[in-house]
Parts: structure tokens; C-alpha cells; sequence
């Protein structure tokens, strides 16, 4: 007895294959003319059925296309036919129903809303024409980005099915087209790949929402300790620094808090790792969550060094500065300075310069391989040594860069107003926790011990023979597959 699952999927003997040269496409709108233009390109004939051929621009469609009536456009195509219609226009179809009979269905709709609760658009069609092999996929790809060509070769088109034979042909058309297919099972992932198109960059809403708060904690805490405590003690008016120098000041906090928390569930994975002795357990669904949007939150500590590198060139442009500078030198006009050369400020200034411009670069080499397009060009080495080298590299330069600018200004009480520490001093302690404990795991003691357990080595509580007392043993990997 069959699976339910393949009730409505009539038997084959064997994997269909492209064959019919011929495809129809039900429905004449921008989706329609793009996909036609697509096929034909690759070598395929394509008749567009539509409701109205009166009401069809026959020029936007390319030569080689023919426009037809719904039902003649379903009766030339051999094999796979587009419902290129809204799902509210299904039971239009339904007339076709015998036409339809036997060829592969593709529905290429998206969802109106999110988690609506209902059956999705391809579950509904297969309802309809339960005789017709349904399939959804193309729904992710954009009009334009079909009229584009084969050099987006590289985009990926989700595709499920009840039907594997069917399936399996819309997954070679969509190699002929130049795209990526990749198998999504069967039509009950349908739901899920309808809604997708929907969602507003799903991966992204923790790491966005971390760093905005990050940044309202750093702004609010500089404007309480600079801006808001002397004006209610002393009286000063700070607030013309709200706009440029706060955010400023604030930006390499985010920046260099972000990148440690990059590189944080990376030592904490490897703590669950030690403790366990063994890396087959899951680690807890947070450390999950927060294992996978390491590249969100280090786009966005990027974002934020730039903002910063940014903000500090207006600074010196702003009149603010300006009549801060003429006024330093007036004052040293006044008190017969002749010589303002601080060497131990230069020092500071040039030290903290160089550290910010290297740990720049070498976190904009970490972005860029980011991307897919770089990073596919890179072996599972040259990856891993970026990322995670270069990635350290990078921390390292950007604490040396802030402590350079603090130089030892942390020592005097003046640089505690209130009894606030400066905001560098807080943004430093996620990232030196980071480099402490990446100091800690690269002792041999627990390293060897981390390289044997990612390779496969565990170390279990046993049972021994012979009515010994129960003690803690290491047990060695298979030395053979046949021992797994």
C-alpha cells in the first residue's frame, strides 16, 4: 500500500526527463513574459495561454513564444506546465482539470501574509487537480531576475513535491535555466517556502536589535556622564556634543563589543565541548541561535568601525574644532609656550592612529570574505584562517587601538567623574574576556584535548567488568569503520 503522502501522485516507472521540448505557461502577466523569455533563451519552445488574447501585448513577448487560448496552451505543452496566475484565480482552472491530467503542475505563487494558519497555494492546487503532478519552486525568483540570464547562475530555487519523478524533472529545468535547485521534500515544505519571499531579513532582527541596544546603553550612558550630571552640577552645556562627538564616542564602543560577541559563542561551544567530553551533544538552542548569526553581528560591527572612521574625519572639519584649535593657540600665545611638542602624546596619538587603521583593514578583509561569491573561492583552510585568524588579528588590533587612546588616563581620578568609568573602559571588557579565554584554550593541556574531541574522541562514564566499582574511563574512537 502506498505512503499517503504519494495518494495523489499517479505512478511512474521511472524518472521523467525534460523530453517535450514544448512548456506551457498558464497566464500572461511580468512573471509570465519573464519566465518565456528565460526558456527560450535555453532552447525551449513555450506557448502562453491566456484569458484574453485581445488583451495580450504580443510585442513584449520574444520571438518563438505563441499566445494561446488556456486550454490550447495546456494541450501543446508535453510535459510541464506554469500556473503563472494569483491563487485567487485557481478555480478558474478547474475547467482543465482533464487537460491537466498527467503533466507536472508548477506553482510559482507566493504567500499574501505570514503564519495565516491555512494550507498553502500549492497544497490548494494539488486539491484541485489531484490528478496532475503539483510542484512548487520559482517562486523566490523575481521578474527580472529571469530576464537577467545565466550569470546568476548561483541563485538557489527551493522545490518540493509528494511526486519525486516530478519533482525531480523541475529540478533539471531548473539547471537548464542556469539556476541552483535544491530539494525541499515534499509539498508539506510547501507553506514554508510560499512564506519566505515575506519575511524582512529573517537572520538579521537579533543582531540588529543587540546592536541598537548596545548603542542606546553606550549613548545614554556617555550622555548621563558627560553631558547630563555637569549640566545639573556645574551647569556646563555640553549638549552641542549630542550630535557628533557622543555618537563618535559611541560607535567604537558598539563596534568592538559587537566584534567580541562574534567570537564569544565560539569559546563558550568549546567549553560545552570540554565539559562533555565529547562533541555529539547539541549545545543549548541560544548557543544554536547565537552560533549562527556570528556574520550578522560582524557585518555590523563593521558597519559600525565605519560609521566611526566616518564621524572622526568630520570632526575636524565641524567649526567646533576649528575654534577649539585657535583658542589652544591663543592660550599658548598667551603663556609664552613656544614649543607644544608633547612627545609622549604623539606617541599616544600615532600608536592608537596605526593599531585603529590596521584593525580597519583587517576586519574589512574578514567582511569581504564574508561574501559569498569570495568565500566559495576559498578552501575550508584559507576560510577557516580568516575568519577565525584574521578574526582574532583583528580583536587584538581594536583593544590595543582602544587602550592607546585611554592611554593611562585610567589611572587618574579625574577620569572618573561621578564615579563613572570612561565608556572605553566597558567596551573593553567583552573583548579582553574573549582573548583571555582564547589564551586559556590554546594551552596544550586543552587543546589536545578540544583537537581529540572534534576528531571524534569521547570520554564516557562505563561500567566495568568483574563487579569493579564504577569509575570514569576515556574510551578511544573506532579505529575502523566496522567498529562504529
Amino acid at each position: 500500500m502506498k505512503e499517503p503522502l504519494l495518494a495523489s501522485c499517479p505512478s511512474e516507472s521511472e524518472p521523467q526527463s525534460l523530453g517535450g521540448p514544448v512548456i506551457g505557461i498558464i497566464g500572461s502577466g511580468d512573471f509570465s513574459r519573464s519566465l518565456a523569455i528565460r526558456l527560450v533563451a535555453c532552447g525551449f519552445k513555450v506557448v502562453v495561454g491566456s484569458r484574453d488574447l485581445n488583451r495580450v501585448a504580443r510585442g513584449l513577448f520574444p520571438d518563438g513564444v505563441e499566445l494561446r487560448s488556456q486550454r490550447e496552451a495546456v494541450d501543446s505543452a508535453e510535459k510541464v506546465v506554469f500556473a503563472a496566475v494569483y491563487p485567487a484565480h485557481y478555480h478558474t482552472l478547474v475547467g482543465l482539470r482533464q487537460q491537466l491530467a498527467g503533466k507536472v503542475l508548477v506553482d510559482v505563487s507566493n504567500a499574501t501574509r505570514l503564519n495565516s494558519g491555512e494550507k498553502s497555494n500549492a497544497e490548494r492546487l494539488a486539491e484541485l487537480f489531484p490528478q496532475s503532478r503539483v510542484v512548487k519552486g520559482f517562486n523566490n525568483i523575481a521578474a527580472w531576475a529571469l530576464q537577467v540570464g545565466a550569470h546568476d547562475g548561483s541563485r538557489q530555487v527551493p522545490i518540493c513535491s509528494n511526486c519525486p519523478d516530478s519533482k525531480a524533472t523541475l529540478l533539471q529545468l531548473a539547471r537548464h535555466l542556469g539556476f541552483s535547485p535544491v530539494d525541499f521534500g515534499g509539498l508539506c515544505a510547501s507553506k514554508d517556502i510560499e512564506e519566505a519571499p515575506l519575511m524582512l531579513f529573517p537572520s538579521w532582527g537579533g543582531p540588529i536589535l543587540i546592536t541598537f541596544l548596545l548603542f542606546l546603553f553606550f549613548y545614554g550612558y556617555n550622555f548621563m556622564r558627560l553631558i547630563l550630571l555637569p549640566y545639573l552640577d556645574k551647569g556646563e552645556n555640553n549638549f552641542y556634543q549630542l550630535p557628533l562627538v557622543t555618537v563618535n564616542e559611541t560607535l567604537p564602543a558598539v563596534a568592538l563589543v559587537t566584534l567580541a560577541l562574534v567570537y564569544l559563542p565560539g569559546l563558550l561551544a568549546a567549553v560545552f565541548q570540554l565539559g562533555r567530553g565529547t562533541k555529539y551533544k547539541r549545545f543549548p538552542h541560544w548557543l544554536d541561535c547565537w552560533l549562527c548569526r556570528r556574520k550578522q553581528l560582524g557585518l555590523l560591527s563593521f558597519l559600525s568601525a565605519v560609521l566611526h572612521a566616518v564621524y572622526s574625519m568630520c570632526l575636524t572639519l565641524r567649526k567646533a574644532a576649528q575654534y577649539t584649535l585657535l583658542n589652544a593657540a591663543y592660550h599658548q600665545m598667551k603663556g609664552g609656550v613656544e614649543n607644544s611638542w608633547v612627545e609622549q602624546q604623539v606617541w599616544r596619538s600615532d600608536l592608537y592612529l596605526s593599531c585603529g587603521i590596521l584593525g580597519f583593514g583587517v576586519l574589512t578583509l574578514l567582511d569581504i570574505t564574508s561574501l559569498p561569491s569570495v568565500g566559495n573561492a576559498l578552501n575550508w583552510r584559507e576560510f577557516t584562517f580568516v575568519q577565525s585568524g584574521l578574526g582574532y588579528a583583528a580583536l587584538t588590533l581594536s583593544v590595543m587601538h582602544t587602550l592607546f587612546f585611554g592611554w593611562d588616563f585610567a589611572f587618574f581620578p579625574v577620569a572618573y567623574p561621578y564615579y563613572l568609568p570612561p565608556l572605553y573602559l566597558l567596551a573593553l571588557i567583552p573583548p579582553c574576556i574573549v582573548l583571555v579565554g582564547r589564551i586559556f584554550l590554546a594551552l596544550p593541556c586543552l587543546a589536545l584535548r578540544l583537537a581529540k574531541i572534534r576528531r571524534g574522541w569521547e570520554s564516557a562514564r562505563l561500567w566495568l567488568p568483574n563487579n569493579q566499582e564504577p569509575g570514569s574511563v576515556e574510551v578511544d574512537p573506532p579505529q575502523s569503520f566496522g567498529d562504529i
